[in-house]
């Protein structure tokens, strides 16, 4: 036992002189001096030892362990003090020199075009508000005039998530995930503060997925209502966003469509931002477009039962609304170019940092 301390002390110095940095120096305290280390490990035989013999041995190995403790503490200040010295001299710092400054991010691009479309409405003096993106089946078609059986209430097109249950204003119908941001129609209504000019970004769900469309998108709803509103109303604000928002060379039409909620109806398609209304792109059929033209989305006068459901009188008032995609109406813009609106949402950061 006693020779083995001996040993443990000579290897332990003379390892000490050929340790060249302080990793290795630690490694060696740990392999000799460690909770597990070689001396540690030797000391566990003295419970197995005569009383008088384990006496001995205890004070040798006490004293062997202050010997490498006290040598490591010494190699161990010179080494530090030399390697602060050499860190001194290779990581010297010149703090006068002006800071580098860190990579900054920026807002995505839906949320740029949100600003934008905010913007230039409230110039027109509409103000922006919410309404639940989780709605009663009542807000998000029973308000909107559409019967129980049109298609959109089928679970095949609306993510429905609950049967809604009875509230306090009484049966609602099912709980949605609100396919259109049009449930805030009869909402704002609801708080009888006329007149409306509301613009309402949010957004709303489909079961829809290709190149033009994604199962969750943004929707920014329009509506105003008050008395003697006409359908000009709506022709000068589809004009003065479209100049503003794509610039004066964009085309646009007005089709006569069919919503429910509205009535007339129609649809405002603009020339394609990115075949610039050819109907092709690089030499093949455009994938956004198809023919040239855009639908950027549906729009018309308020319908007299949707009227009735918000509590307004349809003899007094009278009022228009639309609902475009945020993501649609983005791309169309001439300098944007995509072709896929699901590479928006595909966290890439070499198509994000374009923008």
């Amino acid at each position: 036992m006693k020779n083995d301390l001996d040993n443990i002390k000579n290897e332990f110095l003379k390892a000490l002189e050929d340790v060249s940095d302080s990793l290795g120096l630690e490694d060696l305290r740990v392999e000799y001096l460690g909770r597990k280390g070689k001396l540690s490990q030797l000391m566990k035989q003295l419970p197995s030892m005569a009383e008088d013999v384990r006496r001995e041995v205890g004070q040798l190995g006490n004293d062997v362990k202050k010997t490498l403790e006290l040598a490591f503490t010494e190699v161990s200040s010179a080494m530090n003090a030399s390697e602060d010295v050499a860190r001194q001299q290779t990581d010297w710092i010149d703090v006068t020199q002006p800071g580098v400054r860190p990579p900054g991010g920026h807002l995505h691009l839906v949320t740029q075009a949100i600003d934008e479309v905010s913007t230039i409405f409230k110039r027109l003096g509409f103000v922006s508000t919410r309404h639940p993106e989780v709605d009663w089946d009542y807000y998000a078609f029973e308000s909107l005039n559409m019967p129980k059986t049109h298609p959109a209430r089928d679970e095949w097109e609306t993510f429905f998530i609950g049967d809604g249950g009875t509230v306090q204003e009484g049966k609602k119908g099912k709980v949605v995930l609100t396919p259109h941001t049009s449930n805030g129609q009869v909402r704002e209504m609801e708080k009888k503060q006329l007149p409306i000019r509301m613009i309402n970004i949010n957004k709303t769900y489909r079961r829809q997925s290709d190149a033009s469309h994604t199962p969750m998108f943004h929707q920014f709803e329009g509506l105003m209502i008050d008395k003697g509103v006409t359908i000009t109303h709506l022709k000068g604000v589809f004009d003065y966003f479209v100049k503003e928002f794509f610039g004066p060379e964009r085309e646009v039409r007005l089709r006569p469509f069919h919503f429910r909620f509205t009535e007339p109806s129609m649809e405002l398609d603009i020339t394609c931002g990115v075949c610039l209304g050819s109907g092709e792109n690089e030499g093949m059929k455009c994938k956004i477009c198809k023919e040239g033209w855009v639908e950027l989305g549906g729009a018309g006068m308020v319908h007299p039962n949707v009227l009735r459901a918000g509590g307004l009188d349809p003899d007094v008032y009278s009022g228009f609304a639309f609902g475009w995609g945020v993501e649609r109406t983005m791309v169309m813009k001439s300098d944007i170019n995509i072709d896929d609106i699901r590479v928006l949402y595909r966290n890439d950061l070499r198509f994000l940092e374009q923008f």
